[in-house]
């Protein structure tokens, strides 16, 4: 037996560390479990590219958690707002209208005074200027409902976090696996933990679980989301097997969310087959998909690859990629839109192909070149003609094939040519806990686990078939805060009680 908490938080990513703040902030006295190492610690949150979206009324909310924004530079801004209700239909619009309406709405209208929170514990904030903007007569415009992003991507965002939890003297275990929730009288009393090969149980008053959903655990994913997801590369963290959900469904915790759903992407073929610490940052990624074309390799195209800006499909298509032979598929560009690609397309990572004709190009490929070769043809003659602009819905489509292409539709046709093989991989399951907007675990009568919370990947409900881009991180940090305030309120009532007694 250790020493007593007010608050436990299992988990060391963005949901997890922004519960532990708030709980300290509001009189707990706090312990962070870390099933991984130190050097593998923070999560998924450690692997994101660090966009994060969330609302606002015009550039001057932006420039208050961007202090270091000077009035020279904010001049050549141009920045759309996106408010509380542009957000709130972005969510509802990707997912089918299915997001549970409590949660989208306590997510959507808690998301820039959380985003303020953080910056008042030091998280530091930078403009996307990268990929989310472009320059026109002299100014900058923003688009997409997704301008900001954390400094240094998600590895600055998790060291920002860790550094403010070490100054509040929250204690953080490394290599310490959370396995059993403890209930004493109907509420929670403790947890039962996995350390240096031995069983230790910490008590508590109340215990938040913010450790991710089930994407690492190959058998979850095959028994919930369909065998095929055995071949899924795991975007983050190892340790995200759904130990979390595991427990509180043990307590009677009620499931909820899409289970067969997921976040997934186009990502390198040759992408490791977990998330390498080494390597952070959300490399590997493929995201330049609607400035081309996609077929796999019996040579088909199989998605409309400018359906709409990538923010609000690319968490879709992985999932279309997986269905293909081989889980493979290979986007194709040509030089006039080489130049516009994404980042990840230049770094040494990337695995690519190139040619300086289609048939040198296709010779090189695992695939069936005749068919190949006869969709782009056939592509080529279904563009239509129309003025071609990446940073607006053009309209520059398609005409007589399926798929068609419905917006930024150029010609593949002027060398050299280039083939990038993407696969799917996995970065968190939709389904989950069924929690309230306090972040209350509920059981299977809808009513409140005393003393239990969750938060980040494990809260199910909110996004369905789709996402839309930097919802995830926003999602962690607003039900981070909400639960870590709301355990730390039930710790203390539960104090003052046990006193009086």
């Amino acid at each position: 037996m250790s020493k007593a908490y007010d608050v436990i938080v299992v988990g060391a990513g963005n949901a997890a560390l922004c519960a532990a703040i708030s709980a300290q902030e509001n009189g707990a006295e706090v312990l962070v479990l870390e099933k991984g190492p130190i050097h593998k610690r923070g999560g998924n949150s450690f692997f994101t590219d660090g966009a994060i979206r969330f609302a606002y009324s015009e550039l001057k909310d932006i420039r208050k958690v961007i202090p270091q924004l000077k009035d020279e530079e904010a001049d050549t801004i141009v920045m759309p707002e996106y408010s509380t209700s542009d957000y709130y239909n972005d969510l509802m619009r990707v997912t089918e209208q299915q997001s549970h309406p409590e949660l989208a709405g306590q997510l959507v209208s808690k998301s820039y005074e959380t985003i303020a929170w953080m910056c008042g514990h030091g998280v530091e904030f930078e403009l996307n200027y990268e990929n989310q903007s472009f320059k026109k007569e002299g100014k900058i415009h923003f688009w997409g409902g997704l301008p900001v992003k954390t400094r240094d991507k998600g590895i600055g965002l998790v060291k920002r976090l860790l550094t403010r939890a070490n100054e509040l003297d929250i204690d953080i275990w490394y290599d310490s696996q959370a396995v059993r929730l403890l209930t004493d009288n109907e509420q929670i009393s403790g947890i039962v933990i996995q350390k240096n090969g031995q069983e230790q149980t910490v008590e508590a008053k109340s215990v938040v679980l913010a450790c991710g959903s089930f994407e690492a655990n190959k058998e979850m994913r095959s028994k919930h989301m369909g065998s095929e997801w055995e071949a899924a590369i795991v975007r983050g963290t190892e340790y995200n097997t759904g130990d979390g959900i595991r427990m509180a469904l043990e307590l009677g915790a009620q499931t909820f969310g899409e289970w067969d759903g997921c976040h997934s992407i186009g990502t390198d073929a040759n992408v490791p087959k977990v998330g390498d610490f080494n390597k952070p940052g959300d490399i590997f990624k493929k995201h330049s998909y609607p400035l081309g074309i996609m077929l796999n390799k019996d040579g088909h195209r199989f998605v409309d690859e400018g359906a709409d800006f990538r923010n609000y499909t690319y968490a879709k298509y992985g999932r279309e990629i997986l269905k293909q032979p081989d889980h493979v598929a290979f986007q194709i560009f040509d030089s006039q839109v080489r130049p516009l690609l994404r980042k990840e397309y230049n770094l040494e990572e990337a695995t690519v192909y190139e040619a300086h004709t289609l048939d040198e190009l296709i010779e090189q490929l695992p695939v069936d070149k005749e068919q190949f070769l006869q969709t782009i043809e056939e592509y080529n003659h279904a563009v239509q003609e129309g003025d071609y602009n990446p940073s607006v819905k053009d309209g520059k489509g398609t005409e007589g094939i399926t798929p068609s292409k419905t917006n930024w539709a150029l010609r593949i046709e002027k060398g050299p040519f280039y083939a990038f093989p993407v696969t799917c991989g996995i970065t968190f399951a939709f389904g989950g806990l069924h929690v309230n907007s306090d972040g209350e675990v509920l059981n299977e009568k809808q009513e409140p686990i005393n003393g239990l919370f969750a938060a980040g990947e494990m809260v199910g409900g909110i996004f369905y078939k789709n996402y839309p881009g930097g919802s995830g991180l926003m999602s962690g940090a607003v039900f981070g805060k909400i639960s870590g305030s709301q355990a730390a309120k039930y710790a203390g009532v539960h104090r003052e009680n046990a006193a009086l007694k």
